[in-house]
């Protein structure tokens, strides 16, 4: 039974990371993206990319704690 929950709890923080990897890859995309429609807001763009890419890869140590 202790080798189901761990299997289980690895299975919880590798879920989290391809998520968390996918929500990056997405920001990363869109940023780009907006930024090449409108070169005059790279700033801007590049500040909410950078903090939502920090909250997206926050959630990977969300999974890792409760995995522990």
């Amino acid at each position: 039974m202790e080798l189901l929950a761990e299997i289980t709890g690895n299975i919880h923080v590798g879920l989290g990371a391809v998520g968390s990897a996918i929500g990056v890859g997405l920001i990363g995309m869109k940023a780009s993206e907006a930024v090449g429609r409108n070169p005059g807001a790279a700033g801007a763009i590049l500040t909410q990319a950078i903090i939502s890419s920090a909250l997206a890869e926050g959630i990977i140590f969300f999974a890792i704690f409760l995995a522990k």
